[in-house]
């Protein structure tokens, strides 16, 4: 498996580096802002029952094409990225933050830690301890697959607002990057809330019954992504999906090939997987679930997993500062060919 690894690896990267512009990349994302433009401005006229669904799907589609960007996809150049990318049509995420914590998150030594993965589910053995009762309720129904598509999405912005905040007294220089991320957050908004505005969509609409939901499916793609496990390889998760969620998540169903390439495009997964990982199950130590259905079917009302991290960070106390220093080349190349500037 190394062997064919590496040379996957190998071939991913000449792949890489032959394409200046990722065409395949480019057409998806204009044909998703084209859709979604078409769609608000023709809102009065398109029955609520087709509108809703369309403008979600597109808005998700959306949210995994920013995914794409911020690993270097399709220009080599990180701002030429951010500005293809960088309308929020989501709302709730900038996306120079989302940006920064999800290269972080590709530590892949540090998946599913409770401080040093920024993407974590798990609680630290400490912090479960010290939560109220109604607290803990929520984030064990925050665990059934059920709870993360209704209060997953408030859970998780309410988590990254507070987070936010705590960033903006952390220094000077943290304070002025977040404060940049969200200037220019704030200005997109403005962009998507006039168009709205201009085409008479009423903006309570779009944010309950457009953007909620669009998180609340990509809810559904990290919902079971990682799990924790003591070896690297058995902590992400391969997937079988149908077209349909396979091009809503550009492929990150086959979230371990993902993490074993980095800056492989989404339209080059398949074949990574065909090729190197198609033939790994449950049975060789991988963690790998056939379908979005055996999701539903196994965790819809009943928790993945227990809140609390089961080995990591059991301590009675946690170093809130704690984080690790990544060792993956992964993540440093991942980072590098992103342009991303660590706080």
């Amino acid at each position: 498996m190394t062997l064919i690894s590496n040379t996957l690896s190998s071939r991913a990267s000449a792949s890489r580096s032959r394409t200046a512009v990722e065409w395949p990349t480019l057409s998806l994302l204009a044909l998703v802002y084209s859709g979604w433009l078409a769609a608000v401005m023709f809102s009065p006229v398109m029955p609520v029952w087709l509108l809703l669904p369309i403008l979600v799907f597109l808005t998700a589609l959306h949210a995994s094409l920013q995914h794409e960007a911020l690993h270097g996809h399709p220009t080599r150049h990180a701002l030429s990225n951010e500005i293809l990318v960088g309308l929020p049509l989501g709302l709730f995420i900038p996306y120079r933050r989302f940006k920064h914590l999800h290269l972080r998150h590709h530590c892949n030594e540090n998946l599913t830690d409770p401080y040093d993965d920024p993407e974590s589910f798990y609680r630290a053995r400490a912090d479960w301890t010290g939560l109220s009762g109604p607290l803990r309720f929520l984030l064990r129904f925050n665990n059934t697959l059920l709870g993360r598509l209704l209060i997953g999405p408030s859970l998780a912005v309410t988590a990254f607002y507070r987070s936010e905040w705590a960033r903006l007294h952390r220094g000077r220089g943290q304070a002025r990057r977040v404060i940049g991320a969200w200037v220019r957050h704030i200005a997109g908004v403005a962009i998507v809330v006039t168009a709205l505005v201009y085409s008479g969509f009423p903006l309570w609409l779009y944010g309950v019954g457009v953007a909620y939901p669009a998180m609340a499916l990509l809810m559904l793609r990290t919902y079971a992504e990682h799990q924790a496990a003591e070896t690297a390889d058995a902590r992400t998760v391969i997937i079988e999906a149908s077209p349909f969620f396979a091009l809503l998540f550009l492929n990150n169903n086959l979230h371990f090939v993902h993490h074993k390439f980095p800056n492989a495009a989404w339209y080059q997964l398949p074949a990574l997987y065909r090729n190197g990982f198609a033939c790994v199950g449950e049975e060789d130590g991988h963690y790998r679930i056939f379908g979005y259905g055996t999701l539903f079917k196994r965790y819809f009302l009943r928790p993945k997993e227990a809140v609390p991290h089961p080995y990591r960070r059991r301590a009675d106390t946690v170093p809130h500062t704690a984080r690790q220093e990544c060792g993956s080349g992964q993540h440093r190349l991942a980072s590098a060919l992103a342009g991303d500037h660590s706080d």
